[in-house]
């Protein structure tokens, strides 16, 4: 067995710098930037499916529309999934960096934290409660318990956009 060697008086100093230094803008950049583009892919989606999306589907049978947006929604929710992971994982890196160089963080930065928070609580019911009571009544071919269940996968939608414009806003507006 060796013996325990010192390390270098270089790598020392180097951890003891990361641990001070600020971080490169280069990767604040790159955290904001994953941070928008996961907003806007998550509001961007709910707004095209409640203003584009919703109001086409009369074109098309109950049958055809619960198996349309079944489909859609499966993929959208995957989509929702990992944008909502970013823009966690993202906000708290940017607060955490903030925190790090002794910034004081604004309000408007928590109220999105706290807004984003809520979203996501009602992302995960809808995931779980009525898009899953949607799969199985398409899979059964039950439509009349598809179409409430669809109901209730709009209804979540639709305060999940308010509150993704509402922290928008507070973004653009809360400076």
């Amino acid at each position: 067995m060796l013996p325990d060697a010192p390390p270098c008086k270089g790598t020392m100093d180097r951890i003891d710098a990361l641990a001070t230094e600020p971080p490169p803008a280069m990767f604040t950049a790159l955290l904001l930037f994953v941070h928008l583009l996961s907003i806007v892919v998550w509001v961007g989606g709910m707004a095209f499916a409640h203003f584009c999306l919703r109001p086409a589907l009369p074109l098309l049978a109950p049958p055809e529309r619960l198996r349309l947006m079944h489909a859609v929604l499966t993929r959208f929710l995957n989509w929702v999934l990992a944008a909502a992971l970013l823009t966690l994982a993202s906000g708290l890196g940017i607060m955490v960096l903030a925190a790090r160089a002794g910034a004081a963080m604004p309000w408007n930065w928590h109220a999105m934290a706290a807004i984003g928070l809520v979203m996501v609580g009602i992302f995960a019911v809808v995931r779980l409660g009525p898009y899953a009571r949607l799969a199985r009544a398409v899979a059964a071919a039950d439509w009349p318990a598809g179409a409430a269940a669809l109901a209730s996968v709009r209804k979540g939608v639709a305060v999940n956009l308010a509150l993704g414009v509402l922290v928008v806003a507070i973004a653009a507006l809360g400076r």
